[in-house]
């Protein structure tokens, strides 16, 4: 005898119903298939086996949806009734359980089905372990560590350390100089050497006084390539206990500031210097006219895909990437030492019809030693061997080209021209400070008579022809300078 149902049950089933199949659908992925109902098996996501489902196969008027299989025990938990039974809720006298029973001897179809393996945790150990960062020293413990071993630096350190809070914020402004409309040309038309100034120059070069003159007393006057003359900290500081330092910086804030608008790698230059005695708290050029062997210490920060801080105090090189996440320089490249020779080659060759001859038969020779020259057609003879490839690279921002010369090796070049006698980078601000990081990396820099940083200046806004790179390369440049120029030229007055 079939059970009879109570009239709670009745009244109530639809709406059990109801919520039973929004219950059962979200867990069980409704499949809507009208063309093909009889298709077997159920997705189970996220399992990642292969799965065995039983499933009932029926054209129920309910939009054909494929529902996970139900099981007995469920079917009892809600009165014996299913709603693909047939069940209509209504006490009309037909036997509702006869058709739970009908539906259970319905027959199955055993299916096997892959199912894909989805992941929804990204923070897995797996992942933990693959981003886990490197135990690097920070920038600030190094220049405990460097200044500790050399006592005569060790007042440098906060300035230091001031200078790579700068970079940190000029890194800052770089990346937002178009969201924040700090693009174009500032107020004042031109600098010190006929150069359109950059809002953006205006502004790094405020940071970059703060840095050298606010951080401590050690550095009594600086010199920027953005400024016509130099200047007392006291004046910087308006506080004339600023005057009293015992060096003298010098700096460009943001060397290749017209590659702002396109998006392209600029960076920042400076040099410490240890003026002549009596001379350092002068405002005037007089502490600044001397070579770059008085330099005892000369960096520049990066700033593209990564953020590169580069220091040298005179004892090697090293290299601090910023680190995003910190925002703190960590030490990434140490002792960094520039390889012998190089096949890389860093000229404007837009200028090259505007070179001095002995540069353009030395960028011809570069260009000769990629080819492979056949002499014999014997076949005793080995094959000749091909000369490693010279590789050509030119961004326009002397720190970016240099430092992939500093990397990779090779050799960087902004030669005279016709109409630039003596080049356009300025000996204080740009090739002193990079000449020295390359002899401290086991490089050299050169004019290409002679080393760079034994120049003597005659004027803070100096300009000299610079050479920069693999000790062999230079030597090589040399070379052809010495022997292609005429006489009238190498003996002639450098750099006036």
């Amino acid at each position: 005898m079939a059970p009879s149902l109570s009239l709670f049950q009745k009244q109530f089933a639809p709406f059990l119903l109801a919520i039973y199949l929004f219950a059962d659908a979200s867990n069980a992925l409704l499949w809507h298939t009208p063309t093909n109902p009889s298709i077997p098996g159920a997705l189970l996501w996220g399992t990642g086996r292969i799965t065995t489902t039983t499933t009932r196969i029926t054209t129920s008027p309910i939009a054909n949806f494929r529902i996970r299989p139900l099981a007995e025990q469920q079917a009892k938990n809600w009165g014996n009734l299913d709603p693909l039974s047939g069940f209509d809720g209504n006490d009309n006298g037909d036997d509702d359980a006869s058709k739970v029973s009908s539906f259970a001897s319905q027959p199955t179809r055993t299916t096997t089905t892959r199912t894909p393996s989805i992941n929804f945790n990204s923070n897995s150990s797996s992942n933990n372990n693959n981003n886990k960062k490197k135990n690097l020293r920070q920038f600030t413990r190094y220049l405990e560590v460097e200044c500790w071993k050399r006592a005569e630096l060790r007042s440098l350190e906060p300035v230091l350390q001031a200078v790579a809070n700068a970079c940190k914020e000029i890194n800052r402004i770089v990346q937002r100089a178009q969201t924040d409309d700090i693009y174009g040309a500032a107020a004042a038309a031109a600098t010190a050497v006929g150069e359109v100034q950059q809002k953006l120059d205006v502004l790094c070069n405020a940071y970059l006084l703060r840095a050298f003159c606010g951080s401590s007393r050690v550095i009594s006057s600086v010199a920027s390539e953005e400024e016509d003359e130099p200047r007392c900290c006291s004046n910087v500081m308006n506080d004339p206990a600023f005057a009293s330092g015992e060096y003298i910086a010098v700096f460009d804030p943001l060397d290749g500031s017209q590659n702002i608008d396109a998006s392209l790698p600029v960076g920042t230059i400076f040099g410490i210097y240890r003026p002549p005695p009596g001379t350092a708290m002068k405002d005037n050029d007089a502490a600044f006219l001397q070579s770059g062997n008085s330099l005892v210490a000369a960096g520049y920060c990066l700033y593209s895909a990564t953020t590169v801080l580069v220091l040298t105090m005179g004892s090697g090189v090293d290299g601090f990437t910023l680190d995003p996440d910190t925002g703190k320089f960590l030490h990434t490249h140490p002792d960094i030492r520039i390889p012998l020779s190089g096949s890389l080659y860093s000229f404007n060759e837009a200028n090259f019809r505007d070179f001095d001859e002995p540069i353009q038969r030395f960028l011809n020779s570069l260009k000769e030693k990629s080819r492979t020259k056949t002499t014999t057609t014997d076949e005793k003879q080995p094959p000749p061997q091909q000369s490693k490839k010279t590789i050509a690279r030119y961004v326009g921002a002397l720190v970016a080209d240099t430092h992939n010369v500093l990397i990779n090796g090779g050799i960087y070049g902004y030669p005279a021209t016709f109409q630039n006698r003596n080049g356009k980078l300025r000996l204080l601000y740009e090739s002193n400070p990079m000449a020295m990081i390359m002899e401290q990396a086991g490089g050299a820099g050169s004019t290409g008579f002679g080393r760079i940083m034994d120049v003597q200046p005659k004027n803070i806004h100096q300009r000299v022809p610079t050479f920069l790179g693999s000790l062999e390369n230079v030597f090589e440049l040399d070379q052809f300078c010495q022997y292609y120029s005429s006489q009238d030229e190498s003996q002639q007055t450098l750099y006036e």
